[in-house]
Formats: structure tokens, C-alpha cells, sequence
């Protein structure tokens, strides 16, 4: 239990539903919607949307999303592959020949693909849903046509990332040419056309007609190779969990094209060190999961691509690959480089998540990639287009390389828990590139030191994966020293690293959520 003489948060708790996520209107609209007969499914839907006003530099109906869903008196667990592909006519040769040697990033049409949310969120809703999607729509309708006051953690993303919008982009998401301060209104009554217009006919009004051609129109008129046949063919796939064990709970995650194979891979070389022993936020702790995460994110971004071309699940996941890779860290020096270090062993990145009545749960994570995307929109709706496509690479042959119709790794993962076969926990990491050592981190908090739901998010993170170590508040002095001595180059991180939400439950029916106070929102119950 937490100090209650000390700034804070308690875990939530609830016997009828539960919500988590980002931002308290989406928190509440979600409620609402369970409150009124709806169920996780129509809630999750309804408070994503709404994300799409409350962080639209986070998230919008121009990304795509991924879920997983444990349907009401079922222990089994189905996955949707929500992301969409490249344009058809994309190419790496191309790309390469106009002297591009990695995707672009913003302002840039090569870097968009195809959104593949709406198609998701209206399957869910045909397959999974109660109250059907234009009742889910509904709330996200209503403020995304009369605004939302700008909240504190959003108005600082907005300020640090106002400079990756360009063009419509710059025009539909700031005010006057400039982030909008905290409390300020903002709207976008272009996308809440294009909502009213899918609530009254489904996925073909985004993807076959006027918008449609708003998106294409504009993407082209900027060299994009995109057409309208790209849109009209996008679909969703059902796709089989994957999982892993950590001490005995089961850790679920969607397979690739997404990243959850890097946090089950990482819980995997977690599990043979005694982790529990390590202080949770000292030195030791802290450069044994920046290894492993190296290690980890190396084979991630040697073996992670669309399934349809390359799938080296096996391997990564093996006992095997896991005792090699481990073999290699040292607990006093770093690594100097995971790739070298594991060329042997390799031979061969918003969040909701919602609990109904009947315990169906819900883990759904929608996403543009990079704040604000690809920092481009469309002209007459404003829709806003992530930069999905910045996950491929140009390097030739690799298994990510971008390719027409392919999609993208991606770094979006949902994930759930298991105990005794029993589902026990939806929960999620925002954070792109973080997100698979926040699942591993997380889970360690749980079941290493036993920490309550809330406490296990509230703790100090670390990050060292891809370069310098960062360090969040909350680690002393003599951390930093630590670490340093140990080679590494220890630095704050830019902003708090990453965000979560949780939500527990109970075998005797009790629902406990907590809210990652990194966020600016809120997890409610009744």
C-alpha cells in the first residue's frame, strides 16, 4: 500500500466494470457507454475515438490499431491485426534511387500507410459489440465537433512537436500557428464529418468514395504513390496470440508484424537472473534490463516483419537463442554493440483498456507512430496520417524492407495475463519503441517485488536499448555513478518514459485498475 503522507494515486477498484486509459473524458465517455448496456468491446471503441480529439498527437482516425479480446465467459483470447499495408506501388528501389538510405519520417507520403483502424474498429464492433458503431461513435462525434479543452500532458507533447507538422497538417492541428496552450479549445469538426458519415455507413465511407479521396488526392498531390484501390482493399485480419511464461504467469501478445515477441523474448532471458534480489531501482537492476533490452531489440529488428514474407517466431523465441544471448552480458560492462556481440547466436513500438459486467475484456492500442504522425493531413477533412511506414527499412534484402502491400514493424502491443489459465489482466505500455521493455518491466514489478497495480506503474523507469541509458527521476546519485562506471551513458530522458493502464481480475469478481500517472488520465469503475 502506498504512503499516503506522499503525492500519490490508490488503485482503483470495482465490482461491476472497469476503464483505463490516457485521458479522463475518454475514461468516462467509455463508462457511459458500459453504464448504459453497452460492453467492452462498444466502451473500448468509444473512448479510442475519443483519443483522437483529447491527444491528436498520439493517436487519430488516420493510424491503425491492434487488439486483443477475451470474450464474456471465455478464458481464450483473439487477436486483431488492425494495421494497414504500404500502397501498392511503394518501393524500396525507388526510395533508395531518390537517396533516401532510411524511411523519412515527416512531411513525407513514403512514409504513410494505409490506415487500418476504422476497418478494425468496425469489425470489432460487427463481431464482438453490443450496441453497434454508430453508437460508439457517437461521444467522439459530439466533441471532436464542439472541442476539447487541451490537458497538461498533451499540451506538452504539442509544444515539443508542433515542428513535425507540415502543410494541412500544420493548418488542422495548431492554433494560429502555434501548439495551444493548456485549456484551450480544440476541435476538429472536418474528422467529426467523417465520423457521422462512418457511424451511417460503416468502413466503405473512410475507405471507398469522398474521403477516401480527400486522402489520396492529397497524398499524391505530394508524390505519393497511393491510390484509391489501396484504400478500398484494406482489412483487418484475426490473427492467434502468441505467449511466454514469466515465473509462471503467462505473458499474451500479438505475433508479428507487431513487437510482442520482443517482450516475450526479453521475459524470457529475464527469468534466468534472480531479479527479485536486485533493488527495484538500483544499478544492478537497472543495467541487467538495458542489456537484455539490446539484446532483445536487436533480434527485434533483425527477425520482426509482415508474416506474410518472413516469420522467425522459433527462433527468437527459443530456450536456446535466450541462454545464448544471455551467455553474453556481463553484470560490471556494457555491451559495445548487440549486433556483433550476437552475430553468432543469429545465424540464419494510445491505450484502452475496458472490463465489462460479464467480464469480457478488452486491450485495444491506437496509434499515428511518432507525435503526429507523419505530420500530414488531408485538406478537406483534416484527417491527420501516421507515419507507419517509417518501421521499414531500405536496407536491401532485409525482412522488413518496404515493399508494396507489406506492412510495416510495428510497435504498438496489447497484452493481457494469464494465471492458471484464468485471463487476469488486460493492461498496456504506450511508448513506442518502449513498449516491449515495459511489458517485461511491468510484469517483473508484479511478480519480482509484488508491487500493487498502481505502484508497479508509478515506479521510476529506465531505458537503454537503443542508445544512452535513460534514467527517470526517482533513481539517487549514486545510481547514476553506478551505472556510469559500468559504461554507460547515463541521461535523463526527454519526457517521462512511456505511460500504462491496468486493470485486474479477480477470481472472486473484484476488478482493480490503476492509471499511469505519466498520463494525464484516469481508470474508473462502478
Amino acid at each position: 500500500m502506498r504512503d499516503f503522507h506522499l503525492p500519490g494515486r490508490s488503485t482503483v477498484y470495482a465490482s461491476n466494470a472497469m476503464v483505463a486509459t490516457s485521458h479522463p473524458l475518454a475514461a468516462k465517455v467509455a463508462v457511459d457507454i458500459l453504464s448504459e448496456g453497452g460492453n467492452a468491446v462498444d466502451a473500448a471503441i468509444a473512448g479510442a475515438v475519443l483519443l483522437g480529439v483529447c491527444e491528436p498527437q498520439m493517436t487519430g482516425i488516420g493510424g491503425d490499431c491492434f487488439a486483443l479480446v477475451k470474450p464474456a465467459g471465455e478464458e481464450r483470447v483473439v487477436g486483431l491485426n488492425g494495421s494497414g499495408r504500404a500502397p501498392a506501388a511503394l518501393s524500396a528501389d525507388a526510395l533508395r534511387a531518390a537517396g533516401h538510405s532510411s524511411m523519412p519520417l515527416y512531411g513525407d507520403p513514403a512514409s504513410v500507410s494505409i490506415p487500418g483502424a476504422i476497418d478494425a474498429f468496425a469489425r470489432l464492433s460487427a463481431d464482438y459489440g453490443r450496441k453497434g458503431l454508430d453508437a460508439s461513435l457517437a461521444p467522439a462525434i459530439r466533441y471532436f465537433e464542439e472541442g476539447v479543452p487541451v490537458a497538461p500532458r498533451v499540451a506538452s507533447d504539442w509544444a515539443k512537436s508542433v515542428g513535425n507538422l507540415h502543410g494541412h497538417g500544420k493548418a488542422a492541428f495548431t492554433v494560429e500557428g502555434k501548439a495551444p496552450a493548456v485549456g484551450t479549445v480544440f476541435k476538429a469538426p472536418g474528422q467529426a464529418e467523417v465520423l457521422k458519415r462512418i457511424a451511417k455507413d460503416g468502413r466503405d465511407a473512410f475507405y471507398i468514395g469522398e474521403v477516401a479521396e480527400d486522402m489520396v488526392a492529397t497524398l499524391q498531390a505530394m508524390g505519393g504513390v497511393h491510390t484509391l484501390e489501396d484504400f478500398a482493399a484494406t482489412a483487418c485480419d484475426y490473427v492467434e496470440p502468441i505467449s511466454g511464461t514469466y515465473r509462471g504467469t503467462e505473458l499474451v501478445e500479438l505475433p508479428p508484424n507487431g513487437q510482442g515477441a520482443t517482450a516475450l523474448q526479453m521475459a524470457k532471458m529475464m527469468e534466468r537472473f534472480d531479479i527479485a534480489s536486485l533493488d527495484p531501482v538500483g544499478a544492478e537492476r537497472a543495467h541487467l534490463e538495458a542489456e537484455i533490452a539490446k539484446l532483445a531489440y536487436n533480434a527485434r529488428d533483425r527477425f520482426i516483419a509482415d508474416p506474410e514474407y518472413v516469420n522467425r517466431l522459433d527462433h527468437v523465441l527459443s530456450d536456446a537463442t535466450a541462454d545464448a544471448l544471455v551467455a553474453l552480458i556481463n553484470p560490471d560492462t556494457v555491451i559495445a554493440s548487440a549486433h556483433d556481440a550476437s552475430q553468432a547466436v543469429h545465424k540464419d513500438t494510445i491505450y484502452i483498456t475496458v472490463v465489462d459486467q460479464d467480464r469480457m475484456a478488452v486491450s485495444l492500442i491506437y496509434s499515428i507512430f511518432h507525435s503526429f504522425g507523419s505530420g500530414l493531413a488531408t485538406e478537406k477533412f483534416g484527417i491527420n496520417f501516421q507515419n507507419r511506414g517509417a518501421g521499414f527499412s531500405l536496407t536491401e534484402g532485409h525482412p522488413n524492407e518496404a515493399g508494396g502491400g507489406k506492412r510495416p514493424m510495428h510497435t504498438i502491443i496489447p497484452a493481457m495475463l494469464k494465471e492458471d489459465g484464468r485471463v487476469s489482466m488486460s493492461f498496456g505500455v504506450m511508448g513506442g519503441a518502449y513498449q516491449p521493455n515495459g511489458h517485461a518491466r511491468f510484469l517483473s514489478n508484479l511478480v519480482d517485488y509484488q508491487m500493487d497495480l498502481q505502484a508497479a506503474l508509478d515506479a521510476p523507469r529506465s531505458f537503454g536499448a537503443l542508445g544512452p541509458l535513460d534514467l527517470e527521476n526517482g533513481y539517487a546519485p549514486d545510481v547514476w555513478e553506478a551505472l556510469r562506471a559500468k559504461g554507460h551513458t547515463v541521461q535523463p530522458p526527454e519526457t517521462a518514459i512511456g505511460g500504462a493502464q491496468a486493470i485486474h481480475l479477480g477470481p472472486d469478481g473484484l476488478l482493480t485498475a490503476a492509471s499511469d500517472p505519466r498520463k494525464d488520465g484516469i481508470a474508473l469503475g462502478f
